[in-house]
């Protein structure tokens, strides 16, 4: 079983295996591999963007996926996804974040709050594009008891822009000879300029301190 950071670094290979060794079947493992990431505040490690942007880039090299239906798997995962997350903070609360286990703890439940108290309820549109705040987001808007409509009209669109940027951008831009040829690169790059939001909340906090 290959490690994560190896998943991450090596993903256009890990998925071109599933895909000719799953079939139809791939479908399913993306769907989960997407509502994993979206819906559960203990594996927000899950490869997000990078999965996303690389199954643009391989389905417009020939890999046997249709398009429409690969959007509409990752779309209504990553809808379904949140969905679950927000319904999980509403039961369970603040408890799993007083106990430390894994990402969940009270600094990173604090950091969620205070871009909620910024952003408002557009935050839930916002943290998609913002690792391990995509995660936390709809668990806090959950425990925060916001309700549930106006979260669910703020989790379509953020679900629908999110996934259109990625694999869009990935079936219009990941096979042109630069990227193809630095691959693991711009997946690092993607990765890293998804976290400046959140480096940039972090840097502005402190100077508020």
């Amino acid at each position: 079983m290959p490690n994560v950071l190896d998943f991450v670094l090596h993903i256009d290979t890990y998925l071109q295996n599933i895909i000719w060794q799953e079939g139809a079947w791939s479908y399913a493992i993306f769907f989960g591999f997407i509502f994993a990431e979206t819906g559960f505040v203990i594996t927000p490690f899950l490869p997000g963007d990078s999965l996303i942007f690389a199954t643009g880039a391989l389905v417009a090299k020939g890999i046997p996926l249709g398009m429409p239906l690969i959007f509409v798997t990752f779309a209504v995962a990553s809808i379904a996804g949140d969905s679950v997350n927000f319904e999980i903070g509403k039961r369970l609360g603040r408890g799993l974040f007083q106990k430390n286990i894994a990402f969940l703890t009270p600094k990173n439940l604090e950091k969620t709050e205070k871009f909620f108290e910024k952003h408002g309820a557009k935050t839930i549109v916002l943290a998609r594009f913002i690792p391990l705040i995509r995660t936390f987001a709809p668990f806090v808007a959950g425990t925060g008891k916001m309700h549930y409509g106006q979260f669910l009209r703020y989790n379509v669109v953020g679900g629908l822009l999110w996934v259109a940027l990625f694999l869009f951008g990935g079936y219009f831009f990941g096979n042109l000879p630069f990227i193809k040829s630095h691959f693991i690169i711009v997946l690092a790059v993607i990765i890293l300029i998804s976290l400046v939001p959140a480096i940039y909340e972090i840097v502005s906090a402190r100077r508020d301190e």
